[in-house]
């Protein structure tokens, strides 16, 4: 991908669909150890846009794991195992 002389690159097409980024959209780049991510402005900044998202996919995924019948509350129990088996001290 080519930078222009004004710092400027092409977001590829498939990607901003995917994002959902528009003409006028604001993004960030985010520096990590690996590089720099591109995101949606509103992902890092809008706390109620992040839970909604995490619903959704929380949504996406319900049901994928097999709980035996189990409800949630006993399903963590089994996860955590018995606390016979910590060490108080």
């Amino acid at each position: 991908m080519r930078v222009t002389s004004k710092g400027q690159v092409t977001i590829p097409k498939p990607i901003r669909d995917r994002l959902g980024i528009e003409e006028g959209s604001e993004v960030a780049f985010i520096e990590d150890q690996d590089g720099v991510r591109l995101v949606r402005q509103t992902e890092r900044d809008d706390p109620d846009l992040q839970a909604r998202e995490f619903r959704e996919w929380l949504e996406s995924v319900r049901g994928t794991i097999d709980t035996n019948g189990m409800d949630g509350k006993d399903f963590v129990d089994w996860l955590r195992g018995p606390y016979e088996d910590l060490d108080p001290h």
